[in-house]
């Protein structure tokens, strides 16, 4: 039972964190002016944990524990 209660708590923690980055990210997108017409390193690098191509697609994950794959 109780390391039941233990993972469920880690679980919790873990949810809340990936929340926290979703809101973290949802924030600085809002605060982000004009439109973007190149590319922006330092966007790229506080948003994007890592890309991986293959094949026939790409597989973007985000800081945000989100992850977005991209048919070519």
């Amino acid at each position: 039972m109780r390391d039941l209660k233990q993972n469920t708590q880690v679980q919790n923690a873990e949810r809340q964190g990936k929340r926290q980055r979703i809101e973290e990210m949802t924030e600085f997108l809002k605060e982000q002016t004009g439109d973007l017409i190149e590319y922006d390193e330092q966007l790229v690098r506080r948003l994007i944990e890592k890309i991986t191509v293959f094949d026939n697609k790409l597989t973007v994950e985000f800081k945000a524990s989100l992850k977005l794959e991209i048919e070519i």
